[in-house]
């Protein structure tokens, strides 16, 4: 993996070009699929992608969100009108902030700023627990450890670097991820790594697993060029939960061979791009109604 600095990663490309090559071109026939779609629909089916995005990704950390502010937080961001719009909590627009400023922005450059902003934006009232906002994450209450079950049998899944390293961590994992390089790897790999470095990391006190999952939506959005999102990687890791923190704990105690990870990543993503149509029937059928429409005449009413 090319990259200025950091941990060096690696893989057998040969064993994920395939796997690679598929999710390419499935990417690739869903982007056109929808492309084809009138404006109003391509909206309709952005607005619902990100709603899933938004609920699942908090669901992973097992934080439920109201489906409707979630959804009109959206929609008035996007300059959508259906109907009436529900007020939507502090946490809820701060959510759908990161998200839109992600996908939306994916083209700017990824900052320390930028990422305090958004991690800001998941705590409206300036504090995660005990923890004040605003900072990497400085280790005063003792290591940074995922950890289950009971207090005296607790089972360590993963120890993050020590927070001194915070800084210089971070500094190489943006430096890397802003590297837009043509020998660099393709985007969709980067989105995979870039998922797995931040996490490992693990940068804040809380919330870093959705910080994650934001900045792999931004590097997907910048392998398709487009800020338009069409199918909800959180959402299908919704549904893998189980095998995504396997995998995570699995590559995260073992050495800097990634190719496990990478090929569970572009597994998941596939079948993401594959469950589309289904999460989005509705717009669908409404495209395909007025397709069988072309041409008729029908009147006023």
């Amino acid at each position: 993996m090319n990259q200025p600095t950091g941990p060096r990663f690696h893989c057998d490309r040969e064993r994920l070009a395939k796997p690679l090559a598929e999710v390419r071109h499935r990417q690739g026939l869903l982007i056109g699929h929808m492309g084809a779609l009138g404006f109003n629909l391509r909206q309709e089916a952005v607005l619902q992608t990100l709603t899933a995005d938004v609920i699942k990704s908090s669901e992973i950390e097992g934080e439920k969100l109201n489906v409707e502010q979630v959804r009109s937080s959206i929609a008035r961001r996007l300059g959508m009108d259906i109907g009436a719009l529900k007020p939507a909590d502090r946490n809820v627009e701060g959510v759908v902030e990161m998200m839109l400023d992600a996908t939306r922005h994916y083209d700017q450059p990824l900052t320390a700023e930028r990422l305090f902003a958004w991690h800001a934006s998941l705590f409206p009232t300036g504090r995660s627990g005990m923890h004040k906002i605003g900072a990497w994450r400085d280790d005063s209450t003792g290591p940074m450890q995922v950890v289950s079950g009971p207090t005296d049998k607790e089972h360590i899944h993963f120890e993050a670097p020590a927070a001194p390293r915070v800084d210089h961590e971070m500094n190489a994992f943006l430096d890397w991820f802003n590297f837009n390089a043509e020998s660099d790897i393709d985007p969709v790999m980067k989105a995979g790594l870039a998922h797995l470095w931040f996490v490992s990391i693990h940068p804040f006190d809380d919330g870093n697993g959705r910080v994650a999952r934001a900045i792999a939506d931004m590097a997907l959005a910048r392998s398709e060029n487009s800020s338009q999102r069409f199918y909800s990687m959180s959402a299908q890791i919704r549904q893998e939960r189980t095998a995504y923190y396997d995998i995570l704990e699995q590559t995260q105690k073992g050495d800097l061979d990634i190719t496990p990870w990478m090929e569970w990543f572009l597994g998941c993503l596939g079948r993401a791009i594959d469950g589309a149509p289904t999460v989005l029937s509705a717009v669908l059928a409404k495209a395909r109604f007025w397709q069988r429409l072309h041409g008729v005449s029908i009147n006023d009413r």
